[in-house]
């Protein structure tokens, strides 16, 4: 079973300082084609600005690979205008290609930050995301 997913950039940086993590196993399901990324323009580039800076210290090498295996994995949407308000304005574009999908089909946004979206059953924690598809698949 595939599921379609926007993948919130806290989510890709998590998985890149702690592989073997919940977020990182989140990823391993986007490269093992299990989960479909969602994604515009926008998110590809609030990838790369994030994973870029010094701070985290990711190898260039490692982060183009990240990258290049979400956008052969992914699904390119235009975004949908939506009304709601929300603390990050960075947070609207991840929100907008959501609603965007969910017109024509079940899309979640994987986030570690819940409370910067909607409350939302779409909107779930990489945990609770792991856990809908082991039940799935139960």
């Amino acid at each position: 079973m595939k599921y379609y997913a926007v993948i919130d950039t806290n989510v890709i940086v998590s998985s890149m300082l702690k592989h073997n993590s919940i977020p990182g196993k989140v990823v391993d399901l986007i490269f093992s084609k299990t989960i479909i990324p969602l994604l515009n323009d926008e998110i590809i580039n609030e990838y790369y600005e994030v994973l870029m800076r010094n701070m985290f210290g990711f190898d260039k090498n490692q982060i183009e690979n990240t990258i290049r295996e979400i956008k052969i994995s992914g699904i390119f949407l235009e975004k949908e205008q939506v009304l709601e308000d929300f603390i990050d304005s960075d947070d609207i574009v991840f929100y907008e290609i959501v609603m965007s999908a969910r017109n024509t089909m079940d899309a979640y946004l994987i986030t570690g930050n819940k409370k910067h979206y909607p409350i939302k059953s779409f909107v779930v924690t990489p945990r609770e995301m792991i856990e809908i598809i082991e039940k799935d698949n139960r």
